[in-house]
């Protein structure tokens, strides 16, 4: 499945006041809108995804799953500063006519919100029927809610949270540190900084994953050196660590996985909007707000604020030991709790009704 592509032809201006004489988005769609616009479900990626759901959330993306295209009009854009059609930094910056690399502009969750917009009103979609999203997915639905409160009837953010975390932004600096630290990084070309962004990604790894996660997948040796000498021996950890930076630079590079971070680190609801409370009261979707329990990354209190915050909002915590992860994993328990949400928001809405049209009798 190819991703279409949106083009915006005016000034964009950014967050940090930098102006972009154009802009696309790549995004992919599933099946139709219906009559009255009223079955959209737009899903947002996590940091190094691409715009197509049915190839990292299989569970819960396609045909006769949960979000569908017999029932639904499924969007999800690449995010900007992303490796997988939209603006990103490989491309060239029409000042001067080479690609951005290193001078690629700094894109806040914000920002992406307010160029998938301009996408919005290009595509007429008024209403959005549920919004969905973990990690800077979660971040970014967040912030949608926030600048439109009218737009989402129901919103998951699931493993998110309203400010970027300290802990974080170390996670995130300590990686483009590695970068950094790549001989290659200030060369101007594809592949710099890409040994750096390797050793980035297994940082990465331990922060998304949990310490069950490794004793039950990755304890001991691999089977290739079991048997040898202990000098020989290579821990399956550490092959693993290796393994996920080299997966990763196949398909990624260092200068998005760099600025994306940035944005990451930027994100903070409340900047601009007197508080991060004020700013989550003013969200009006019917809101579950989703959890891992083991998630040290996006730890469960920063779940706890969204939903203290947000008018009316429910939470509910996943006991799982996959870590940050377990939003792309737990599928099947993510499918029951917004299926049961949504169904008994309508129960709750039927009776309201009723008991609305019973007290206009008298």
């Amino acid at each position: 499945m190819h991703p279409k592509v949106f083009t915006y032809n005016n000034t964009f201006t950014l967050e940090s006041g930098r102006t972009l004489s154009q802009l696309h988005l790549a995004y992919t769609t599933i099946g139709e809108l219906n009559a009255d616009k009223s079955n959209v479900v737009w899903i947002f990626h996590a940091l190094t995804a691409n715009s197509n759901p049915v190839e990292w959330w299989a569970g819960l993306v396609g045909e006769g799953k949960l979000f569908n295209e017999e029932e639904h009009f499924v969007i999800c854009v690449n995010m900007p500063g992303s490796c997988y059609g939209s603006l990103c930094p490989l491309d060239n910056d029409p000042e001067t006519g080479s690609p951005y690399y290193h001078n690629f502009p700094l894109f806040t969750t914000r920002d992406m919100v307010r160029a998938y917009r301009l996408l919005k009103k290009d595509l007429g979609i008024e209403k959005i029927f549920i919004g969905v999203g973990g990690s800077m997915g979660g971040q970014q639905l967040l912030e949608w809610a926030i600048e439109e409160p009218e737009l989402f009837e129901y919103i998951f953010p699931i493993a998110t949270n309203a400010e970027h975390s300290s802990w974080g932004v170390a996670f995130n600096a300590s990686q483009r540190w590695c970068i950094e630290s790549d001989a290659t990084w200030k060369e101007k070309h594809a592949e710099a900084g890409i040994e750096g962004m390797k050793a980035a990604r297994s940082i990465a790894l331990i922060s998304y994953r949990h310490y069950e996660t490794y004793f039950k997948s990755q304890h001991g040796f691999t089977t290739e050196t079991e048997g040898a000498s202990i000098d020989k021996q290579v821990f399956k950890a550490e092959s693993y660590q290796r393994y996920q930076g080299e997966k990763l630079a196949k398909r990624f590079n260092a200068f998005s996985y760099y600025f994306l971070s940035q944005g990451m680190d930027k994100h903070n609801v409340g900047r601009g909007r007197d508080s991060v409370r004020a700013a989550l009261q003013s969200i009006k979707a019917k809101t579950l707000v989703i959890s891992i329990s083991s998630d040290i990354l996006f730890p469960t209190s920063e779940q706890e604020l969204i939903a203290a915050y947000i008018p009316n909002a429910q939470l509910s915590v996943i006991d799982s030991y996959y870590g940050h992860d377990g939003f792309l994993l737990e599928f099947e328990t993510i499918e029951t709790l917004v299926k049961e949400f949504i169904d008994q928001q309508k129960k709750d809405n039927n009776k309201a009704s009723l008991a609305n049209t019973e007290a206009s009798k008298y």
